[in-house]
């Protein structure tokens, strides 16, 4: 796996392709397409082996990086066993390439390739599955398209991404977390991934009607009424066996190699399913220069909160002497992954997988110091709407005003209008909310206006409430959704869908 780009390896590669874009369209058009393979391998974590998905290159490297210019021009090889679909979170294709399972877009079959092309946008991405529960079981992997600033910035890129792992099948921690069967589990999955319609009758475990928030079922002994201080077991639904970064525990950490007083870029990426992190630089001060692959103004920080889908790239200058270890806690606890940067010669010490304190839960006190480096054009929305976020605990399920996907009435978009969206949690548990095909800014925290970040995945805090901006400008069927998989399963999901779109 290639999870660090020397500077030099790195200019070599884009020297190469740097003069793409003046190469004749019908030369472009023959450039054979990249091979992508879905398959599953063996991983050992802490000693004990288990069965999950990958994605990797011909040469066995994870996931996909692009140069700048470069299209993404994709064959997408299913050899995994099963059927699955690959979503390129972050990503503007055309919706019919965004790899969400809709009827006119079907999961590709064992055995079978698909191919993608289209205009990449460049920064920090993954992809994931957008079938049943596999991206539970990593069918995951870093997307990295280079722009031309990128030549021009002296540094070492290191890919870090987060993951949540169990040795139990993702069904399982689903049936335990609803009360179902294994086998209604698998019925439950089997509908989701159906096209939402009217018709289909909606299953029990989402069927509740929820007109505001319900504390039935929830464990009060952590929790204060204003929703600022919760337990662990309001912050995560699921207890997992591991915490993994590229792979790997902090019993086994991956170790980076650096030059002396090497400059990195960071590009951090929380693959988890449903898991939120505070990330800490061992002590440096780092610099957040992107959200979710779109430039911001530089912001120094320590560590910061990254909710589940979310990304930031952080420019990090490394002591000459001594091993840097990049550390992600998770949320309410003191269960912590990670990796270390370490310079030629310097000792490497043992890292518990234990901070010596729980970390709080992922809040907004980032989020409401960043601004996007290029924000949207202040204009009148042609569109307002309010989406309110709830949910129960028991029965465990989730809901967009007051519908469970699939049955959902799609918000309708016209081409080149601009909206905003109001996104209001009248739950005790965050929601880190993405929009498919799309990004979109932040305008208001809890009622206070700002000129905040691009983004496509936002954390809508417990009973808080983000105004979020966007311009209507990729024509199609788009999916909206909660990214804790187990939310999003249990019906937190709606759809865009701009007028004139064929379904």
């Amino acid at each position: 796996m290639q999870y660090s780009i020397p500077r030099r390896r790195f200019l070599a590669s884009a020297a190469a392709t740097a003069s793409l874009p003046a190469i004749p369209a019908i030369a472009r058009a023959a450039t054979p397409a990249r091979r992508l393979t879905a398959h599953t391998r063996i991983i050992e974590v802490n000693g004990r082996a288990a069965t999950k998905f990958q994605l990797t290159d011909p040469a066995g490297n994870t996931g996909i990086t692009l140069a700048p210019g470069e299209r993404f021009k994709v064959d997408l090889i299913n050899n995994a066993g099963t059927s699955t679909i690959i979503h390129w979170h972050g990503q503007f294709p055309p919706w019919v390439q965004d790899g969400f399972p809709w009827m006119e877009t079907p999961p590709i079959k064992p055995g079978a390739t698909q191919a993608y092309d289209y205009a990449a946008i460049p920064g920090t991405f993954w992809m994931h599955s957008h079938q049943g529960l596999q991206e539970q079981n990593l069918m995951t992997a870093p997307l990295i398209v280079h722009s031309a600033a990128d030549l021009r910035a002296d540094h070492q890129e290191v890919v870090m991404m987060l993951h949540d792992f169990s040795f139990h099948s993702p069904e399982a921690l689903m049936a335990r977390l609803t009360g179902q069967s294994l086998p209604a589990i698998h019925t439950m999955t089997r509908e989701i991934e159906n096209i939402p319609t009217r018709d289909i009758p909606p299953h029990p475990a989402r069927s509740a009607p929820m007109p505001g928030m319900s504390m039935h079922g929830m464990d009060m002994k952590d929790m204060d009424m204003n929703g600022m201080s919760m337990g662990k077991s309001d912050l995560n639904d699921v207890h997992y066996d591991a915490f993994l970064t590229n792979d790997r525990t902090l019993s086994d950490p991956l170790v980076i190699q650096t030059s002396r007083s090497a400059r990195i870029r960071l590009r951090l990426i929380n693959g988890s399913s449903s898991s939120q992190f505070w990330v800490d630089f061992g002590g440096l001060t780092g610099t957040v220069i992107a959200t979710d692959g779109h430039d911001c103004l530089p912001i120094p920080v320590k560590r910061i909160p990254i909710g589940i889908a979310q990304r930031f790239d952080v420019l990090l200058d490394l002591p000459p002497d001594r091993a840097t270890p990049i550390l992600a806690t998770l949320e309410g606890t003191t269960d912590r992954t990670g990796l270390i940067l370490a310079p030629p010669g310097a000792p490497i010490a043992r890292i518990t997988p234990h901070a010596a304190k729980p970390a709080p839960a992922v809040d907004l006190s980032l989020e409401r110091r960043l601004s996007a480096r290029h924000p949207l054009t202040p204009r009148q929305p042609g569109l307002r709407h309010r989406i309110d976020l709830a949910g129960h605990m028991k029965p465990y399920a989730w809901s967009l005003n007051n519908e469970f996907w699939p049955n959902v009435t799609p918000l309708m978009l016209t081409s080149g209008q601009r909206v905003e969206i109001d996104l209001v949690n009248h739950s005790m548990m965050a929601h880190p909310m993405h929009l498919h095909g799309h990004d979109f800014q932040i305008i208001a925290i809890d009622g206070t206006p700002l000129n905040g970040a691009m983004r496509d995945t936002i954390v809508v805090p417990p009973m808080g409430t983000i105004r979020i901006a966007l311009d209507a400008n990729n024509p199609g069927r788009w999916a909206f959704h909660c990214h804790n998989l187990y939310h999003m399963m249990t019906g937190m999901m709606t759809e865009f869908r701009y007028h004139g779109t064929a379904v």
